[in-house]
């Protein structure tokens, strides 16, 4: 299980006289990083390295930088500080000493690992979507149930056997609920896993 960022974080590091700016945010998908890409890259700086990682979803950018000297060490930032759904983008603006390939992934990777270990931590919950059919004399019930899971209700359709409701849950507290409803409910309600 991984985590994700709780909220926006940034860090700042001076290196040889350039200046570097970390930005870390908790990210839902690709569209995503890259509108925070767009909200704090600055046009002035000397450059906007960036990566993000959301699942199995990666993508990194050195923006001018020696090939492999900026984006991956930011994505190495992110994996080994276990991060998943973050995007991070380190600006540097130029100080006038050339730091060398290895200089350059040490100050990337190293402000972005120093942004990220720094940050507030959320755990990511691995949801589940279920759906449950019931009768109108078990809704009290099935919504006692859905509440002491923590289960959300997606979508909600009454027809004249009762109602069919899509919900999302955290994936371990699914066999709880099913059981739950079975023993308060005569094992009446119906359930399809979708995932």
């Amino acid at each position: 299980m991984s985590d994700t960022l709780a909220t926006a974080v940034s860090h700042s590091l001076e290196i040889k006289h350039s200046r570097f700016t970390a930005h870390a945010a908790p990210i839902d998908g690709p569209a995503h990083a890259l509108a925070f890409l767009q909200q704090v890259a600055v046009a002035d700086a000397t450059h906007n390295c960036w990566a993000y990682r959301h699942g199995q979803d990666y993508r990194s950018s050195d923006d001018g930088e020696p090939s492999g000297t900026a984006g991956r060490p930011i994505l190495a930032a992110i994996d080994g500080q276990g991060f998943d759904q973050v995007m991070v983008v380190v600006t540097r603006w130029y100080g006038g000493i050339k730091l060398g390939a290895g200089g350059l992934v040490r100050a990337y990777g190293g402000t972005a690992a120093e942004c990220l270990r720094t940050a507030p931590r959320q755990p990511l919950v691995a949801l589940a979507q279920l759906q449950l059919m019931a009768g109108f004399e078990d809704l009290g019930a099935l919504h006692a149930a859905l509440a002491a899971h923590g289960a959300d209700k997606q979508d909600e359709q009454f027809d004249a056997q009762g109602v069919r409701l899509q919900v999302s849950l955290p994936r371990d507290q699914v066999d709880a609920l099913k059981m739950r409803l079975r023993d308060a409910t005569r094992d009446r309600i119906r359930f399809r896993d979708d995932a």
